[in-house]
């Protein structure tokens, strides 16, 4: 499988006018692609090809004075850009088809955008220097921060600004067999929610970060300092990347939280089962600021890339399946329970259960796991003894209403 590596960018003054020069004409040439496909749908006129646009956009187009500029960047990049526009074409077309979640027609791209990227192919002859500096065509030798080593030979490479103005190099690199890890016992459901993050099947319950919540003071108080630069002054656009920054804190702390906590469960387990989320849904509750705090749809796309990547197996269950409305011990169904109940006493076999363990076991039976509730928050409750056996005194005899149930008056 393909994975994606990224690594912190330094850039000097030079070769960040360089990458805006290339971020610019690969905007251009993406926005007059789109323009021009628009301009023949409204005619109703054959759709262009890539290669056609090529040739007029970018060949072409440089020896025009309206367009020379286009030299001074690699046409590798220019050439990539017409390939994006395909893709958001593709995924386009492919949600009206139903092959994918419905998406919006491409849109023109803007110089304002705070996020800009450029990739460069095999074809533009990029490289690692013996300096450990990435060298790019037309833009020179940029300082990189490797945390890591690259498994293999990345094939293209990503150039991207971040709102925060941050740049990164983000390589695609293919992953060794080798990287298959011994098989294990262990199987494990995942209840996510929002008081825990995550509540395992064999009891463990992993506390919720709340990254978000903890850095509200900080936000609103940058928030409230952009808010009050004039629009358009230099100082708007500094209070501007200083929001950015601090959402990048909060989103890059929320990240490694969720890496950490994914490859931890995968190592463990050899399957890991877990339900199918509307987050959607959910994120337009008055639960959707700690919905998206939480991050579940980022946390099981990680839990679903591992597993494929180590050799593990990974399920996801409907999310209609009760998992919170059946016992896990006799798999009696009592109903749906508001939020507030936490535990609740099956009243079939009398088992006191805690609502998130019991669902997290039934997820992983729902699943086909071989998980028991060995360890988990379970325990019988109390019941009454019948009368005759409630002490060590002889039997009473009936009373006058006992006598008169009995004979039927």
């Amino acid at each position: 499988m393909q994975l994606r590596y990224s690594f912190r960018l330094y850039p000097s003054t030079g070769q960040r006018a360089a990458l805006a020069r290339a971020f610019g004409c690969a905007r251009v040439v993406y926005n007059d692609a789109l323009r021009a496909r628009e301009t023949a749908r409204s005619e109703e006129l054959p759709f262009p090809k890539t290669g056609e646009l090529s040739k007029q956009l970018i060949t072409h187009a440089k020896q025009t004075p309206e367009r020379a500029w286009l030299g001074e960047v690699s046409a590798v990049v220019l050439q990539q850009s017409l390939r994006d526009l395909d893709t958001a074409y593709r995924n386009f077309f492919d949600g009206l088809k139903g092959k994918r979640p419905r998406m919006g027609t491409p849109r023109y791209k803007s110089r304002k955008d705070t996020r800009q990227a450029v990739r460069f192919t095999a074809n533009a002859r990029w490289s690692i220097t013996p300096g450990q500096k990435l060298r790019l065509p037309k833009i020179g030798d940029l300082k990189v921060k490797w945390s890591r080593t690259l498994p293999s030979t990345p094939s293209t490479v990503t150039v991207v600004k971040d709102s925060a103005g941050r740049y990164f190099a983000s390589f695609v690199v293919e992953t060794h067999p080798e990287e298959v890890l011994p098989e294990t016992t262990p199987e494990t459901g995942i209840d996510l929610g929002l008081g825990h993050f995550a509540v395992l099947s064999d009891g463990r319950k992993i506390d919720s970060p709340r990254f978000l919540r903890r850095a509200e003071k900080r936000l609103k108080k940058a928030q409230r300092a952009l808010s009050r630069k004039v629009k358009g002054s230099s100082n708007r656009n500094k209070a501007r990347v200083k929001v950015a920054r601090a959402h990048a804190r909060v989103a890059d702390a929320r990240r490694d939280f969720h890496h950490q906590l994914s490859t931890k469960l995968i190592r463990e387990n050899q399957a890991v089962a877990v339900e199918d989320l509307a987050v959607k849904g959910l994120a337009r509750t008055r639960l959707a600021k700690s919905v998206h705090d939480a991050g579940w749809s980022a946390f099981v796309s990680m839990l679903e890339y591992k597993a494929a990547r180590y050799g593990r197996t990974f399920i996801r269950i409907g999310r209609f399946e009760p998992t919170s409305q059946v016992c896990s011990q006799c798999g009696v169904k009592d109903g749906p329970k508001p939020l507030y109940v936490r535990e609740w006493t099956c009243g079939a076999c009398g088992a006191v259960l805690d609502r998130d363990v019991n669902a997290a076991v039934n997820i992983a039976k729902a699943a086909g796991l071989a998980v028991s509730a060995c360890g988990a928050q379970v325990r019988r409750a109390p019941v009454p003894a019948p009368r005759s056996e409630a002490g060590t005194h002889p039997k009473l005899p009936p009373t006058r209403w006992e006598q008169a149930e009995i004979l039927g008056l």
